[in-house]
């Protein structure tokens, strides 16, 4: 009698951990280990002649999902730059050695060939306008689409942007306002701009729109 209560002791308490393992696994992987589990608990407790088995009316099953939550991967940090105090200084902070996208490299293209002789408010305007053309609906959705439209920018030859000088301050600049730009971390001058020329013109087009900014050489327009 002894022994078969022991027998029904460590069933029991077997029991409780398929349970356990039936909630946290799925398929036949957790019945598989639940199963493992239970005929190793029983012939152990069989063996060793424990004393030690909980009674029936000590096991409790689990009725609520038993998981370990997953420690999350570690996410690489970025420069600070909530501090900056111009400008010129958050374009100091910005990495601008990784790898570019296809669309960060089409914008910051764009920044470079229109206006890298510009102030660096000039040159934001400038990725602004690109951005906001690719959120409004009468525009392109993507940045290279924006840029390669036709007859919008005259820097792009056949639908193609050319290569910039990549040696350059004024490319790593290009890249950085590009950045800069693309994640909203200071606010432009051109604001909603949608539209710009340089100051040296008067399109006709020009006379229909509201004048947002004039930096340097251009003038914005929404």
């Amino acid at each position: 009698m002894k022994l078969i209560s022991k027998r029904v002791g460590a069933i029991a308490l077997a029991a409780t951990i398929t349970a356990t393992y039936g909630m946290a696994g799925s398929g036949a992987v957790a019945q598989d280990q639940a199963e493992q589990v239970l005929l190793e608990t029983v012939e152990n407790e069989i063996a060793t002649g424990s004393e030690e088995i909980p009674n029936a009316s000590e096991v409790r099953f689990v009725a609520s999902e038993v998981a370990q939550d997953l420690p999350e991967e570690p996410v690489e940090e970025e420069a600070d730059t909530s501090d900056a105090a111009s400008l010129r200084e958050l374009v100091a902070t910005i990495d601008t050695s990784g790898e570019m996208s296809r669309e960060m490299m089409c914008l910051a293209q764009a920044v470079y060939f229109e206006s890298r002789g510009e102030p660096l408010d000039g040159q934001l305007a400038v990725a602004t306008v690109v951005i906001n053309r690719a959120e409004d609906r009468r525009f392109p959705d993507d940045y290279c689409s924006v840029v390669t439209q036709r007859s919008q920018f005259s820097f792009v030859r056949g639908g193609r942007i050319p290569a910039p000088n990549r040696g350059t301050a004024a490319w790593t600049r290009a890249k950085a306002i590009a950045r800069i730009a693309h994640r909203e971390l200071w606010d432009s001058p051109a604001d909603d701009a949608l539209y710009f020329h340089a100051t040296y013109v008067r399109p006709s087009w020009a006379r229909r729109m509201t004048a947002r900014a004039t930096i340097d050489n251009h003038i914005f327009y929404r």
